[in-house]
């Protein structure tokens, strides 16, 4: 079997892979993350793919693996936030509301002939968060935890007690849909 690589500094990722076994490297793609994609599953498929190849350029021995989450609420990105007032507007613009967290995964690995092979694909989940009081907001936001996630939230930490509700897979709001990436995996004899 070839070497799996993550190409992501996410520990939340780098975690859920060790959860479902796979032994693997972390190589960190350093991307700018820009794309012309405008459908939140383009994007996500395409910034996957952005960090996965950087990677893969010079691994091409290893099945390499992006990916990236973006959160949709009202048809807007919201991005990680940018600085205190940006979060709590972030915050408010969930309170009550059911937004959509996709996440895009890209695998790459050579076959015979040394021709590359891509995987591709994006999982949607829709989360329904609680009304949030100025209250919840400002106390959420001091905890710090949140900082570097897109929609300025982590639903594995205590963010998971204004969730009423989601429809799809939690590991994908955590930031990879890992059941599904595990179960492509194994179709395609990659491990």
């Amino acid at each position: 079997m070839k070497n799996i690589i993550l190409a992501s500094a996410s520990p939340r990722r780098k975690a859920l892979l060790e959860q479902i076994g796979l032994s693997f490297d972390v190589i960190v793609s350093k991307v700018s993350e820009n794309t012309n994609s405008v459908h939140p599953e383009d994007v996500v498929k395409d910034l996957a793919y952005q960090k996965a190849k950087k990677v893969f350029d010079s691994h091409r021995d290893s099945i390499v693996i992006g990916a990236d989450t973006v959160v949709y609420n009202d048809g807007k990105k919201l991005g990680k936030p940018t600085g205190y007032d940006n979060w709590k507007e972030m915050l408010r613009s969930l309170s009550g509301h059911r937004h959509y967290v996709y996440t895009g995964v890209c695998v790459l690995w050579c076959g015979e002939n040394n021709n590359t092979h891509i995987l591709s694909f994006a999982e949607p989940t829709k989360v329904m968060v609680h009304e949030l009081t100025d209250e919840d907001i400002n106390e959420y936001i001091l905890k710090g935890e949140a900082i570097d996630k897109a929609g300025g939230y982590g639903i594995q930490g205590t963010f998971a007690r204004f969730v009423d509700s989601i429809e799809g897979d939690y590991n994908n709001v955590v930031g990879l849909p890992v059941a599904r990436l595990y179960q492509e995996l194994k179709r395609l004899e990659l491990i």
